[in-house]
């Protein structure tokens, strides 16, 4: 809601202001022609344009020299890491290069976005504002709303997906991270935010009905929805299988419900308005509560009492999955996800510092030995396409873009804020898959081959994976028994050969950095069991979150023709269709537990090419919406990573169904089981009984046919959208209007910065407001 080129701003009256200088800075003196009549009695709601523009293009010494350092930094870090070939490369270079590519991206590419496609106006009022209803539409102070949005994208994806992908070297991963992030990921969040802001919050899905037509639209509602209950499973999958048997993981991320509850009682109705003060009650709870989970798993009755199975947790995530996702957002989802983002940033920050102080030497190579091969013992399949899928959040991720147009547009109080949450929490997630990816690569590479491949191939004893890994032929590589016993050892587990996912190995190498920055090896396995849980309660918020997304995209797909469910604060229809889509992901988690070949081995690799599915779905819909917002020279901001990330996945996903290679292709596996089993044998590849075969029978015709299913729907959407666009541009040319899709404009009543640091000019804004009698106010809801 800036102001307008012409330099104008403010209320749109022609108050006499110069007597008060607190005017100067903020408010213009004519009309605007935005359409927006704002109330006369209020101060401005925006900070002039003029003003705005003012302070980004004054460039002072100072602030010049700061950029060039940042640029020169980068510079020689990228240096370091992609033309350097010597035999170690210190991991410090991992986080400058990261680092100050996204400052860079964020200060000037962002704001290319934002001034030239986006155009953000803050006299608007967003969703939040209108549509208030204290449930789901919620004004949220930008820094809370942050550490939702960044606690609800930040799933396992950036965990886990870095760790797999370390098998072909650092260099791959590390440039689609970094360089992927600014250019496809952090764009994509950002415009469906906006746009799905502009449009009262609606989901990706209901999105592309409007903007795709019939056809176009119900391919992407199908595709959204089915993809989205195989994410959120594979969400609690992972979560399930960290905390499964683990009394201080069950403990500690339990503890955060009742915390959480108690934050957002406390910012609501005790001390409205507080957040720091909350913020910092809720950090030292959050603090007590791991530590007292370390004390809790240690005592016989707490040992009893939180050891649980898998299958009981599973239950228990299905029971709170509903739970959470039909309280009111204010209560539990945004606090919780709030508090969880302190660890989170906090642990990424302190593994950042760690690397810093400790300058760990990494030994992997730039492109190791299956970088140029399709059989790698971690993952099979050639490095392109299967990185691009394989390391997805982090880089890309098309469940972001069910976020952005889920729970976060309901509760943005400004729409300048969408760069800070969509954009600026974007490039915080590649930061953690970075962190991942380097402390995957800063253990010994023998150990990290002997905890991620397969029983099949390590024979699950020390002995036969130490022969297993220097088979391989690794340069430099010369593991023992007696190494991948110590390690076990030194973080207090009995074994660690074939803990494959990904979290177990990250949990290592966290491990191993940090003793050396605080503890020593007495300290690894604190550290270990920490970032164990640490994972675990970093996937749990994308769950919650995950869960109340799918409800608004059913509610919106039924609403089509029944409209009274498109109505979110309609409770019956909200706790309807929580219940179908808590029961549709509750039913394949369950069948993840209880899969023979423990269920993470049957649905990552199909959730990886379904969330870049989605990715290219969601960019395809906001590359229509553009058609009518802009020219024609500015559409390849959305139409690049469109580019790519459709050709990677459609690549993908012609591999995984018609690959003749049975490691690779679904259905050749499927035929190789079937007729393992035909010819009477009792054990298979990695399957070592019968029952195990038929499920692997099962199960990759099932993933087979999903991967037709979603690849099908994923082109039907991809050309309807490259056809309203060019219908769009051809309107465009011949003068004629667009149809709009967005919510009619309304005066905003409130004011709030745009970023984490308020500008000049907004803290002048901020104190004319609280200056306001307390009758005149708006009666401010939310976090705020």
């Amino acid at each position: 809601m800036g102001t307008m080129p012409d330099g104008t701003q403010g209320d749109g009256t022609q108050r006499d202001n110069t007597n008060n200088s607190t005017y100067s800075s903020t408010r213009g003196t004519a009309q605007l022609d935005d359409g927006i009549d704002p109330d006369p009695s209020l101060p401005p709601t925006s900070v002039d344009e003029s003003v705005r523009d003012s302070a980004d293009r004054t460039w002072t010494p100072a602030k010049i020299a700061l950029w060039a350092a940042i640029a020169l930094l980068g510079g020689v870090a990228w240096f370091m890491l992609a033309i350097i070939r010597g035999e170690t490369v210190n991991a410090i270079w991992f986080v400058f290069a990261s680092v100050c590519t996204y400052l860079i991206g964020y200060r000037f590419y962002s704001k290319v976005i934002e001034r030239y496609l986006l155009k953000p106006n803050d006299r608007r009022a967003t969703p939040a504002e209108y549509k208030a209803d204290g449930k789901d539409y919620v004004r949220t102070d930008r820094n809370v709303l942050f550490g939702h949005h960044f606690a609800a994208i930040a799933g396992a994806g950036p965990l886990v997906g870095p760790v797999i992908a370390a098998q072909m070297g650092y260099l791959p991963g590390t440039i689609w991270i970094i360089i992927g992030v600014v250019l496809a990921g952090a764009v994509q969040d950002y415009l469906v935010l906006f746009f799905s802001m502009r449009r009262g919050g609606r989901s990706l899905g209901q999105m592309a009905r409007e903007e795709l037509g019939v056809i176009g639209g119900t391919a992407a509602l199908i595709a959204t929805l089915l993809i989205m209950v195989i994410i959120v499973a594979i969400l609690a999958l992972v979560v399930v299988n960290a905390l499964g048997e683990s009394p201080w993981g069950v403990f500690s991320v339990g503890m955060t419900i009742p915390i959480a509850l108690f934050m957002g009682v406390y910012l609501r109705y005790i001390r409205p308005g507080k957040v720091m003060e909350v913020s910092l009650i809720g950090f030292v709870l959050l603090m007590a509560a791991i530590v007292g989970g370390g004390a809790v798993a240690g005592t016989e009755w707490g040992a009893a009492f939180f050891h649980l199975d898998k299958v009981t947790i599973a239950w228990g995530l299905i029971i709170y999955g509903f739970i959470a996702a039909i309280l009111p957002v204010w209560l539990l989802l945004a606090p919780r996800d709030y508090l969880s983002t302190f660890m989170k940033i906090g642990v990424i920050v302190m593994l950042a510092l760690a690397i810093i102080v400790v300058r760990p030497e990494i030994t992997v190579p730039a492109f190791s030995e299956f970088a140029s091969r399709d059989n790698g013992p971690v993952f099979s399949g050639a490095l392109f396409p299967f990185l691009f899928v394989t390391i997805a959040c982090g880089a890309l991720s098309g469940f972001h873009a069910l976020i952005a147009s889920g729970t976060t547009p309901k509760l943005i109080e400004k729409e300048r804020q969408t760069r800070l949450i969509g954009y600026g929490g974007m490039l915080m997630e590649s930061f953690v898959a970075i962190m991942a990816l380097v402390a995957a690569i800063s253990i010994d590479r023998g150990i990290y081959f002997a905890m991620n491949a397969p029983v099949a191939l390590t024979g699950g004893t020390v002995e036969t994976a130490a022969a297993w890994v220097n088979s391989l032929g690794l340069s430099g590589v010369n593991i023992t028994a007696g190494d991948l016993a110590q390690t076990a050892k030194d973080v207090g587990e009995q074994s660690i050969v074939s803990r494959s996912g990904g979290a177990p190995t990250l949990a290592v190498g966290l491990a191993h950095i940090m003793q050396q920055f605080i503890g020593g090896t007495a300290m690894m396995a604190f550290w270990y069991h920490f970032a164990i849980m640490f994972e675990a309660l970093f996937i749990l918020t994308a769950v919650d979150a995950g869960t109340r997304v799918a409800r608004f995209m059913l509610q919106d797909s039924i609403g089509n023709f029944v409209p009274k469910f498109k109505e979110h604060s309609w409770r019956p229809g909200a706790w309807l269709c929580t219940a179908v889509m808590v029961a549709a992901w509750g039913a394949v988690l369950i069948m993840g537990v209880t899969d023979p070949l423990g269920g993470i081995n049957t649905l990552f690799p199909l959730f990886g090419i379904a969330n870049q599915l989605l990715a290219a779905i969601a960019l395809s819909v906001c590359l229509a919406i553009a058609a009518k917002r802009t020219a024609l020279k500015y559409l390849w901001i959305a139409a690049v990573p469109l580019a790519f990330a459709a050709v990677v996945t459609i690549t993908a996903s012609f591999y995984k169904i018609f690959s003749p290679v049975p490691a690779v292709g679904y259905f050749a596996n499927n035929a190789a089981f079937a007729k393992a089993l035909a010819d009477g044998k009792t054990s298979f590849g990695t399957a070592k009984t019968q029952a195990a075969m038929e499920a692997v029978v099962r199960n990759t015709m099932i993933q087979g046919w999903l991967s037709i299913i979603f690849v099908v729907l994923s082109i039907i959407v991809i050309i309807t959208a490259v056809m309203a666009t060019i219908k769009a541009l051809r309107n465009t040319a011949a003068g004629l209007p667009n149809v709009e899709h967005e919510d009619p404009a309304r005066a905003s009543r409130v004011f709030a910065p745009a970023g984490f640091v308020p500008t000049a000019a907004e803290r002048e804004l901020v104190t004319e407001w609280n200056q306001l009698p307390a009758g005149e106010r708006f009666e401010k809801s939310g976090h705020h």
